[in-house]
């Protein structure tokens, strides 16, 4: 009998987009969402899940990355400090039970400020590439080789969806690039050195809503979605 597998999803503060995430996790596969939400104070449940998604969201507060400017364009009208501290706690408790972790768009620029990187606050004229105006972008990627994204994946680059004005601009402690778009924007990270490491992956990118950009076969998509998965039943089954 198949085990199924408890991942946590951070709550991304709309059901609807909430949902998307749920679909393209679940699949086919015996695999239980758990939402994590600061509103309902649960991140304790770390203790019982097999990993945690990291989901996208409102702009991480500059404190984060050591800056108190908050007044640069497009910034939000309000910030959502308390989920931060409440995802930097989820995080930091992964990385202690060494459970596989996966962020995407907010997600990946949050760990980043975790790990002690820090974010462009705004793109400027790169928005026209990469911002989300109603509906989101489409832009290729080029994926780097010998990267764990790039065995993901399995091609050398890739069309994906873009919905951020800001990015990652220098790397946390231990990371490095995996994905990178025509304008030198990193688009995702890994860890540099991954032994004796949980298995972390970061996008910038929205795999879980490609299927609106009829793109749900891409590997840049389905291939990251999988290969998630069975390293979650792996890193569940070594601890068995």
């Amino acid at each position: 009998m198949e085990t199924t597998l408890k991942i946590g999803l951070t709550y991304t503060g709309s059901e609807e987009k909430h949902q998307n995430y749920v679909q393209w996790l679940k699949g086919n596969d015996a695999v239980e969402i758990i939402k994590l939400a600061v509103d309902e104070n649960n991140a304790t449940l770390v203790q019982e899940l097999d990993a945690v998604v990291f989901s996208g969201g409102v702009d991480a507060h500059p404190k984060n990355y050591g800056s108190n400017h908050t007044g640069y364009p497009n910034a939000p009208a309000n910030f959502n400090i308390a989920r931060d501290d409440f995802e930097i706690e989820l995080f930091q408790q992964c990385m202690q039970r060494q459970i596989p972790v996966l962020g995407i768009c907010r997600g990946m620029q949050l760990i980043n400020c975790i790990l002690g990187g820090n974010l462009t606050q705004d793109l400027g004229e790169a928005n026209s590439i990469h911002r989300n105006e109603g509906a989101d972008k489409l832009h290729k990627v080029k994926i780097k080789e010998g990267t764990l994204l790039q065995q993901c994946v399995q091609v050398q680059e890739g069309k994906i969806n873009s919905a951020h004005h800001q990015c990652v601009q220098q790397l946390g402690k231990g990371l490095q690039a995996n994905a990178v778009s025509a304008d030198g924007i990193i688009e995702g990270y890994e860890w540099k050195e991954k032994a004796g490491k949980p298995f972390l992956l970061c996008v910038q990118w929205h795999p879980e809503r490609m299927y609106t950009m009829q793109l749900e076969t891409s590997p840049l998509s389905k291939n990251i979605r999988d290969y998630f998965i069975q390293e979650v039943q792996q890193s569940k089954a070594a601890k068995a």
